[in-house]
C-alpha cells in the first residue's frame, strides 16, 4: 500500500458512495469468475482488458495466433450482453467496410433517396482482428471512432452507440503482408496487453475444457447501461495530487532530447510518450482502485499499469535497437529512475 500521502485526495471529484464502490467490486468479481471459465492462466490479461474497458478506453492485444485473444473478446461480449462486432483486417479492406457507406435506395412511392447503412463499427465491443494486416488508410478509418466515438460519412456525424471499446489484435512475429501501425493510432490505444504463450500446464487445462463435449457456459453478469454506469463511477474516483505528479514524472522521464536526462531511458528513444500515457495511468488506476475496493487512486495502482500504458507509445532509437533493448526494458528502467512518492 501507498504512505499516507495517499490518503488525501484532489477535491475536483467525489469520493464514490460505499454503496456504489461495493456494488462495483461485486460485479467486478463477477465478471472475473465467468471469464475465468474461458480463460486459462491469464488473470492480469483479464484484469487490465477489464480495466481498459471501464476506463473508457480500447486495447491492442498482441499475442501469437491461438493464444485465446479472439475468444477472449467474444467471452468479454457475451458476459456483459454487449453488441459484439467482429472485423477481420486484410490489405483489400476499405474504409466504408469499416465505418459503414451511404447508398442509393428506392422508397415504396418510387422515389429515390440516399440512406446510411452502418458497417460493423456500430457496435459496443468492436474486434479488430490482424489489424496491421490493413492499409493505412483503412486503419486511419478507426482514428476518429475511438477518439470522438463517432464517424462522419458523407457531411453526416454517426454517434455510436456506448459503450463503445475497440480491442485490436495483432501478430508479433508476422511481418510480410503487414502494415505497422502508426505513432498516431497507436497512441490511441489506452493499453497495449501482449498475451503470452500457454505453460504446459496451463495448455493441459485448456485441452480439458476445450475438447469435451461442450465449452463452459458462460453467464449475463451485465448489460451495457451497467458498464456505463460503471465508467461513470470510475471517473469519479479522487487522485491525490502526488499521485498525479508521479504519473506525470514517468512520462516525462522518456522525454527525448532534453539533456538533463541524457542519462536517462529518453536517451534511448526517438519518440517518448505523450501526455495520453499518463491519461492512461490515470484512468486505469482510478478502475483498479474501485476494483480492490478502495475509494481513492494509489501510486500503487499507477505503477501497476505503467508497461501496459507505455510500451506501444515509445519509438526506440536505432542504437537502442542494435543492443536488443525493448520498449518493456526501457519501462522498467524508467519506474527504476523515477522517486516513488513516500518511499526512501
Amino acid at each position: 500500500m501507498d504512505s499516507d500521502l495517499s490518503k488525501t485526495a484532489t477535491s475536483e471529484t467525489m469520493t464514490p458512495a460505499a454503496a456504489d464502490l461495493k456494488q462495483f467490486q461485486a460485479t467486478w468479481h463477477r465478471i472475473s469468475h465467468e471469464l475465468g471459465q474461458v480463460m486459462v492462466d491469464l488473470d492480469e490479461i483479464v484484469e487490465q482488458l477489464l480495466i481498459a474497458l471501464f476506463a473508457g478506453g480500447h486495447v491492442l492485444l498482441e499475442g501469437v495466433p491461438g493464444v485465446g485473444k479472439t475468444r477472449l473478446c467474444r467471452a468479454l461480449g457475451q458476459v456483459l450482453d454487449l453488441g459484439f462486432r467482429r472485423i477481420q483486417f486484410t490489405p483489400d479492406l476499405v474504409p466504408a467496410d469499416v465505418t459503414g457507406s451511404t447508398i442509393l435506395v428506392e422508397t415504396d412511392d418510387g422515389r429515390k433517396r440516399f440512406e446510411f447503412r452502418p458497417g460493423p463499427i456500430f457496435g459496443n465491443l468492436v474486434l479488430a482482428d490482424e489489424i496491421n494486416r490493413a492499409t493505412p488508410k483503412t486503419q486511419s478509418a478507426l482514428l476518429e471512432a475511438m477518439e470522438e466515438q463517432s464517424v462522419s460519412i458523407g457531411g453526416e456525424t454517426y454517434s455510436l452507440p456506448p459503450p463503445f471499446m475497440v480491442v485490436a489484435t495483432q501478430n508479433p512475429i508476422e511481418l510480410e503482408g503487414t502494415f505497422p501501425l502508426p505513432e498516431a493510432q497507436l497512441d490511441r490505444f489506452l493499453f497495449k496487453l501482449s498475451v503470452p504463450a500457454p505453460s504446459q500446464q496451463a495448455m493441459v487445462e485448456i485441452l480439458k475444457r476445450t475438447t469435451g463435449q461442450s465449452d463452459p457456459e458462460l453467464k449475463r453478469v451485465a448489460d451495457a447501461a451497467q458498464v456505463c454506469d460503471m465508467i461513470a463511477l470510475a471517473r469519479q474516483v479522487p487522485v491525490a495530487p502526488h499521485v498525479l505528479d508521479y504519473a506525470a514524472a514517468l512520462v516525462v522521464a522518456t522525454s527525448v532530447g532534453d539533456a538533463a536526462k541524457a542519462a536517462g531511458p529518453g536517451r534511448w528513444l526517438r519518440l517518448g510518450a505523450s501526455p495520453r500515457a499518463a491519461q492512461a495511468m490515470v484512468r486505469g488506476a482510478k478502475v483498479r482502485a474501485l476494483a480492490q475496493g478502495r475509494p481513492c487512486a494509489s501510486v500503487d495502482d499507477v505503477r501497476a499499469l505503467v508497461v501496459a500504458s507505455l510500451r506501444h507509445r515509445l519509438l526506440l532509437s536505432f542504437e537502442a535497437e542494435a543492443e536488443g533493448r525493448t520498449a518493456d526494458g526501457l519501462v522498467a528502467d524508467t519506474l527504476a529512475a523515477v522517486p516513488v512518492p513516500g518511499r526512501g
